[in-house]
């Protein structure tokens, strides 16, 4: 015999990842505007926290472009960071 209780639709999951990419994207974004009002350090401690986001984002799916992309970005960050 059926019930007559629906059951309820099952909540989606939200992926580590998922949470990951735009939490690195909110920090970015704020690195851009710290750059723009010339808040430095904080801009260069931004994009460091954002582009390291981003690398384990590229880390988690998998997917290369976005590890080597974020990775030499990263790089080119702390280069520039010491010499200053």
């Amino acid at each position: 015999m059926q019930s007559d209780v629906q059951s309820l639709p099952r909540q989606a999951t939200v992926s580590p990842a998922f949470l990951l990419k735009w939490a690195a994207s909110i920090v970015q974004i704020l690195g851009y505007s710290a750059t723009a009002w010339g808040l430095h350090p904080w801009n260069i401690y931004l994009f460091l926290a954002g582009l390291t986001g981003w690398f384990l984002v590229g880390v988690l799916w998998n997917d290369r472009a976005i590890m080597l992309i974020h990775v030499v970005a990263l790089g080119a960050m702390i280069a520039g960071f010491w010499s200053s």
